[in-house]
């Protein structure tokens, strides 16, 4: 994937040995969505406004520490996030809506062993957990994890250099000096299949990632260019190839740090040499439905908690043509 200057930090791509990210033997995704475009809760964009846009109520609220690491119980069922249950909106809380008439909020904090006396049994991220948790704790985790970036990457105005003041909840930056009003920033990214329109695809990977793991093409939106136009212009610069019937399929949240990932399938138009730009890709090459479906393909896949691994076991079960 294509990252522009100031982009990405360490963090946003830790050691595998820190991250565990990728291991080999993930489960395929199951549903019709991406596991991090799922949601279960109303934004309440209109409580924004409101002085108390709890109006009253207890808030639930969540801690994300400086590495995007929030608390978790393992329950029977699966992961808990541990909600801090405080009878107002903390100051520097960011409101994040609601769900069943209960008000929820973010924070950044520190890491601790108990939350509001309840126990915590690991700290751990959006990547490595995101997958496991329910619709309600998935779609709040993915909404906090990106609004408290654009807090910490946007401290003082673009316009002025000031520093801005915090209103409607955590939703807007104002510029004190020039009065502009900022809001939180999405970077659009292509993320696409490319397919001969029969049994194979092409899946590469970018030399910083571990030995055998492969993933599909990828890259952010230019200034003034569509989405289809950014899949066409991204697979020719990282492969060589010519693609044409782009086609969208889902879109979902990446927030690290603040990325829209746009999922495509795109089908070859003529030569299918694969002629790679050795600062993108370190290799590439063409895989068969069978290889991947069989396990003899690539050692290790995307996760399932990334739209990389939903569009291609899609493809892959014959959804995508």
């Amino acid at each position: 994937m294509s990252v522009p200057p100031g982009g990405s930090t360490p963090a946003d791509n830790p050691p595998e040995a820190v991250r565990g990210f990728w291991p080999a033997g993930t489960p395929d995704t199951t549903g019709t969505v991406p596991v991090l475009s799922r949601s279960a809760h109303d934004r309440d964009h209109l409580g924004r406004a409101l002085e108390d846009p709890t109006r009253g109520r207890p808030v639930r609220v969540l801690t994300v520490d400086e590495r995007r690491a929030v608390p978790v119980h393992e329950g029977e069922g699966g992961p808990l996030l541990v909600w801090d249950e405080q009878p107002t909106l903390p100051l520097g809380a960011v409101y994040l809506g609601e769900a069943d008439g209960v008000p929820y909020a973010a924070v950044r904090g520190e890491r601790a062993l108990t939350v509001n006396g309840r126990p915590v049994d690991l700290w751990t991220g959006l990547r490595e957990v995101g997958s496991e948790l329910g619709d309600l704790d998935a779609g709040l985790l993915a909404e906090a994890v990106g609004i408290l970036e654009w807090h910490e990457r946007a401290r003082f105005s673009p316009l002025s250099g000031a520093a801005t003041t915090i209103e409607r909840a955590g939703w807007v930056q104002r510029d004190p000096v020039t009065g502009a009003e900022l809001f939180p920033r999405t970077d659009p990214a292509v993320i696409m299949l490319v397919h001969d329109g029969g049994d194979r695809c092409v899946l590469g990977r970018q030399a910083v990632w571990p030995p055998g793991r492969f993933s599909i093409l990828a890259g952010f939106v230019e200034p003034g260019e569509s989405a289809e136009g950014a899949v066409a212009r991204e697979v020719a610069e990282e492969v060589g190839l010519q693609v044409t019937d782009v086609r969208y399929v889902s879109s979902q949240p990446w927030p690290f740090p603040q990325s829209l990932m746009l999922g495509f399938t795109a089908r070859l138009d003529g030569d299918d040499t694969l002629r790679l730009d050795p600062t993108e890709i370190e290799e590439a090459r063409w895989w068969t439905r069978d290889e991947l479906r069989s396990g003899r393909g690539p050692e290790a896949l995307p996760p399932p908690v990334s739209i990389a691994r939903h569009i291609i076991d899609r493809w892959v079960a014959g959804e995508l043509d």
